[in-house]
């Protein structure tokens, strides 16, 4: 039985070693600790007396790594992170499980490999789960830390993200082994060398995506207008500035300039002066524009995109964030409105139960609408080119930018806007999604802000150009490659997770045939042996 000062310690040693991996994302961007950075958590929980104190310790843990990796949304959620903390926390007690069956004591080989494929499969089982909008989302997955490494951007394009952060989880495994089961060595150099050999496989015999031909390159001017100080007119003097840097760019050959999320505060059916200004910014610089309108609008008919496919178009009366494309007649009808919304930022689940929370934090005053469909966009004079826009939060899905390739996007532009959180390490967390979303469909993506991190990734996931950084107040052009064909994580989906399902499932029914097969019958009683009349056993022979 552990102590109370014992029990005590474990527990924040369990809070604190969750947090560690929080170090390999942005902004401190320590990538290559992601490899180790599950080790003490392991090495606590693979100590753990009984189950009940392993479900205990990793519960505490997942609580620790979301309040790490999501600790800029305090200012805005306040306490109210912790209880959503602690209930994130509960879907790594599975995992935690598994850790201490599979790695305590000193494991034989044979429970030492397959420790090295059912760890990982438990840790993403709980990304997988946590990865529903409606917990969240899919917001500092292991695998994303390794935004910036050559080898893991490649894998992307294999598996998405969840391919890499099965290997960084089997990593660890691995590293626990050689330091605590001296007989499981063998496999845990086994199990670190498939890794580099499969990352080696796919860095060499993978295809990179294909140039589009002569063609292609298209220029693309991203425009960002920097801090902008909050009061009634806000929007008004953003909306001029972002005029006079979108003007610096006229005559210069440009095929597309963004602007980030929120950048036009009212709908623009409601104010056609503003509809005018924009429709003679297009024709100024010979480009057309794509804004982002956050602002209420009244119901419409939702039409979609006349070039593109499926209709994007919420049709309810409500606040909408939309992606308008915009030329020199004015908007050319396409249109797409955010489908993932920000819980509690854009609006509140259960209002009518967790409607409080906008008394101690930023939390949405009103519930943002929702749009019907993900949206292409045609650029006129570049018949060749698609879009397919996304909004802020959005390019955290990697399903959305998967199902725009498959659409037939050739250019993804993501409109984001991290104002509130401008000083913390959340712009450099999401602008790093660009790059990933870039390698899994093998399509350039442009990450457009107001004040974080702008930044426009290739093909491969590699950066192309300066990022601008949040207080920049800049328009700068960049020189886009295009790609055609498809990744393999486009073509398949998220295939690492039915593999992780899978081998959970057989483990699952080994170890339950186990169970049953332990259980013999207990022996039938035999009946007691003939007594003779003075009481005694009958004795045979006599």
């Amino acid at each position: 039985m552990l102590t109370r000062r014992t029990r005590c310690w474990r527990a924040a040693a369990a809070v604190a070693a969750g947090a560690l991996p929080c170090l390999a994302f942005p902004a401190p961007a320590l990538w290559w600790f992601a490899y180790v950075a599950l080790v003490p958590w392991m090495l606590l929980l693979r100590t753990a007396p009984t189950g009940r104190r392993a479900a205990l310790e990793g519960w505490l843990g997942g609580a620790g790594f979301i309040v790490a990796v999501h600790h800029w949304l305090l200012p805005s959620l306040h306490v109210f992170l912790l209880p959503l903390a602690a209930l994130l926390g509960l879907l790594w007690i599975p995992w935690a499980l598994l850790v201490r069956e599979l790695l305590a004591g000193s494991p034989r080989p044979g429970r030492a490999g397959a420790a090295l494929l059912l760890v990982p499969a438990g840790w993403l089982l709980s990304e997988l789960a946590r990865s529903w909008q409606g917990l969240g989302g899919p917001w500092g997955l292991l695998g994303a830390s390794q935004w910036q490494v050559p080898p893991a951007l490649r894998l992307a394009s294999v598996g998405g993200v969840w391919l890499v952060s099965l290997l960084v989880v089997a990593v660890n495994c691995a590293v626990v082994l050689l330091l605590t089961a001296p007989g499981a060595r063998v496999p845990a150099v086994a199990g670190v060398t498939g890794c580099a050999v499969l990352t080696g496989v796919v860095w060499l015999w993978v295809p990179r995506a294909e140039s589009a031909g002569g063609s292609g390159t298209m220029r693309v001017a991203v425009v960002q207008p920097g801090p902008v100080a909050d009061g009634p007119d806000s929007a008004e003097r953003r909306f001029a500035l972002e005029e006079r840097l979108t003007r610096t760019l006229a005559g210069q050959p440009v095929d597309l300039v963004v602007w980030g999320e929120s950048s036009v505060g009212a709908d623009l059916a409601a104010r056609p002066d503003l509809s005018r200004r924009l429709a003679a910014l297009s024709a100024e610089v010979g480009a057309p524009l794509l804004v982002n309108v956050d602002a209420r609008r009244p119901a419409v008919a939702g039409t979609g995109s006349g070039s593109g496919t499926g209709s994007g178009t919420g049709t309810g009366i409500g606040i909408y964030k939309s992606s308008v494309l915009v030329g020199p007649g004015g908007p050319t009808g396409d249109r797409y409105d955010k489908m993932r919304l920000v819980p509690f930022g854009e609006y509140i689940p259960a209002r009518s139960l967790l409607g409080w929370a906008t008394s101690v934090g930023r939390a949405a005053g009103e519930d943002r609408r929702r749009g019907a469909a993900p949206v292409l966009m045609g650029l006129p004079g570049r018949p060749d080119v698609r879009i397919g826009p996304l909004v802020c939060f959005e390019s955290a899905f990697p399903d959305m930018s998967r199902r725009l390739t498959r659409d037939g996007a050739a250019l993804i532009v993501a409109q984001s806007a991290t104002s509130t959180f401008q000083n913390s390490w959340a712009p450099a967390q999401h602008a790093s999604l660009a790059a990933l979303r870039a390698a899994e469909t093998g399509r350039p993506v442009v990450h457009a802000t107001l004040t974080g991190i702008s930044a426009v990734h290739a093909p491969g996931g590699e950066q192309i150009g300066p990022a601008l950084s949040g207080t920049a107040r800049e328009a700068h052009v960049y020189e886009v490659p295009l790609a055609r064909g498809t990744t393999l994580y486009v073509r398949f989906g998220n295939w690492p997770a039915g593999l992780a399902l899978v081998l959970l499932a057989a483990y699952c029914t080994v170890a339950g045939i186990r169970s049953l097969g332990l259980r013999k019958p207990a022996p039938e009683p035999t009946a007691p042996p003939a007594r003779t009349a003075r009481g005694s056993a009958a004795r045979p022979g006599r």
